[in-house]
């Protein structure tokens, strides 16, 4: 196991600062990390284990070159114990922390984003760059974070105008996935990566145009391939009916712990909020590349991905402790009944609609 290299992403954390983020003199800078619990000492194995040590390490080297390159600039580095799923909340001294800063940068084994913390600080006005599973290789020239991130913003808005006007959104892949679902009322958001105003928010990597499919309404199957999530070694079926998940199969040892996560049939809390469709997402990061891991996965130009669990923090009505994104190459997606991408390739502009 090696330490991310100060040196070799120097440039590219300044980058980020500077491009994404708009660090100004005089502002404060909030750096988290999540680190294992004794319970994840327990169960993870030593390549996770690694991977979440490193991704504190590298949040760390962050910290210290922003510190070393900004000494206007307030800078605080900050760990709390890893909370064990994508969406449950980060400890109250975390949330308020957050609240108080100017820029936050999460560069977490558990995603913060869909989680009332977040909220509380953007409502604040807070900047944040929430990187769930980041890994220092994001950072290599020709990697996902040396996009041009104008030419992300100018096509994810595109896009996530389209998912405004549509009413109805189907998504088949290769794999199996048959899914249909209602869009009215609700916003398309893009998440372009320049988080350079009060209170924007979004992933970095970056390079997504999403949008909360309304409750209810989701029905089919979705069918994750094998290799499109981590540790995912054989294809992963979850059954839809009336918006929840009804039914999973497959998908081994992954699919036993969204089982575990998910009880299908059981209506109580936390479950059936996990089961709820949450997101319709469309990856729009020409260097984003890596399919099992999931923060860059699905920003995939070409990809789709479908979310369970909440959607309140992202224009839906459903809170729930978990959100997971599932990741689906090659798609066919229609809106409204019109096909506006075939096998993964854009085929049509809605701009007059």
């Amino acid at each position: 196991m090696g330490w991310p290299d100060k040196e070799q992403i120097t440039r590219a954390v300044l980058d980020m600062l500077t491009i994404n983020l708009d660090l100004k003199e005089g502002e404060k800078l909030l750096v988290v990390s999540d680190v294992p619990t004794v319970e994840h000492w327990w169960d993870k194995d030593q390549a996770a284990l690694a991977d979440m040590l490193e991704r504190a390490m590298l949040a760390k080297a962050v910290s210290e070159i922003a510190l070393e390159h900004y000494p206007g600039c307030t800078v605080e580095f900050y760990t709390y114990p890893a909370v064990g799923s994508h969406g449950a909340e980060p400890p109250q001294v975390v949330a308020a922390k957050m609240r108080q800063a100017d820029l936050v940068v999460a560069i977490t084994s558990y995603s913060l984003s869909h989680t009332a913390a977040r909220e509380g600080a953007t409502e604040a006005g807070v900047r944040l760059a929430s990187m769930p599973t980041f890994l220092a290789r994001m950072f290599v020239p020709g990697g996902p974070m040396a996009v041009d991130y104008q030419q992300v913003a100018t096509e994810g808005q595109t896009i996530a105008d389209w998912l405004t006007d549509a009413q109805e959104a189907v998504v088949r892949t290769p794999e199996g996935t048959d899914m249909h679902f209602s869009l009215a009322g609700r916003q398309g958001r893009n998440d372009h990566g320049l988080y350079t105003e009060k209170g924007s928010w979004g992933n970095l990597p970056a390079g997504e145009a999403y949008i909360a499919p309304l409750e209810g309404t989701a029905q089919g199957q979705l069918v994750v391939p094998a290799g499109w999530y981590p540790g995912l070694r054989e294809d992963m079926t979850l059954h839809f009916r009336d918006g929840l998940v009804y039914a999973l199969e497959g998908g081994g040892a992954v699919g036993e712990k969204f089982l575990e996560l998910l009880k299908p049939g059981d209506d109580r809390e936390p479950y059936w909020s996990r089961r709820n469709l949450a997101e319709l997402g469309i990856g729009t990061n020409v260097n984003a590349s890596h399919p099992d891991n999931v923060l860059e996965a699905e920003k995939i130009r070409g990809t789709v991905h479908l979310a369970i669990g909440d959607n309140a923090h992202m224009g839906g009505t459903v809170t729930a402790d978990l959100h997971e994104d599932f990741v689906l190459p090659h798609p066919d997606l229609y809106l409204d009944g019109e096909i506006v991408m075939r096998g993964g390739q854009l085929v049509c502009s809605r701009s007059a609609s």
